[in-house]
């Protein structure tokens, strides 16, 4: 497909649902081939067949964040086979949201694993080869909790502020070595992380009370 990232390759985490799969099909809808990468192939799988189905270019491996083994893995077999990466959207992230009174170390643990450590492994796979090209761009998905309190998702608001440190911590040291670093800031977005996602969960608070509190912010469409 033709566009202006035609050319161009793009590996997304979290490519199955919600935004990673909306910046999935765009980025192919652009030009660009994307490797797509989550841990729900079923739905993966789906998303790679609607990006192709519409003249799209793609591929979809199974992917888990918080295992930097898999991660170097992709990356060897991404550079082998495309002469390195162009983008690397490390968007996976799971929302553990309720009261912090109620939640266990397991719970600390999980949100911390990936959506820090989710991103720090992505960065640990790719960023030394887009040093050494002098080119890439790697963009983090946050969140606008990472930007200021958020009650209720204290867990949550605190890894997103990690990201976002991270990444304009990184920026500034990739901008003498030729790479771009982004950070994305969303505010409610309507996707599976407003009521813990598949791997998140709610503690200690009732869901749907939880769910129709962030409705009153009128969720955005995740395609926009």
């Amino acid at each position: 497909m033709t566009g202006p990232l035609a050319n161009q390759t793009a590996l997304v985490t979290g490519a199955a649902s919600g935004i990673g799969a909306a910046l999935s099909r765009e980025l192919a809808a652009q030009g660009a081939h994307v490797i797509l990468t989550d841990r729900q192939d079923e739905l993966g799988a789906d998303v790679l067949a609607a990006i192709t189905s519409a003249g799209g270019s793609g591929e979809y491996h199974s992917l888990d964040v918080t295992d930097l083994d898999a991660w170097q893995q992709l990356a060897a077999d991404v550079l082998a086979r495309h002469d390195g990466l162009d983008y690397l959207f490390n968007n996976a992230g799971i929302g553990v949201g309720g009261e912090v009174k109620k939640m266990s170390a397991e719970d600390w643990q999980q949100i911390v694993d990936v959506n820090i450590h989710g991103v720090i492994n992505g960065v640990q796979a790719f960023y030394p080869g887009m040093v050494a090209r002098r080119s890439g761009h790697i963009i983090n998905t946050a969140s606008a909790a990472g930007l200021g309190p958020t009650p209720l998702s204290v867990a949550y608001c605190a890894t997103k502020h990690a990201v976002v440190g991270l990444s304009t911590s990184l920026r500034a040291e990739a901008s003498t070595e030729g790479v771009k670093v982004s950070v994305l800031c969303p505010g409610v977005i309507r996707t599976p992380i407003l009521d813990g996602g598949k791997y998140g969960r709610i503690v200690g608070f009732d869901a749907q009370k939880l769910v129709d509190m962030w409705e009153i912010a009128r969720p955005m469409d995740v395609d926009k």
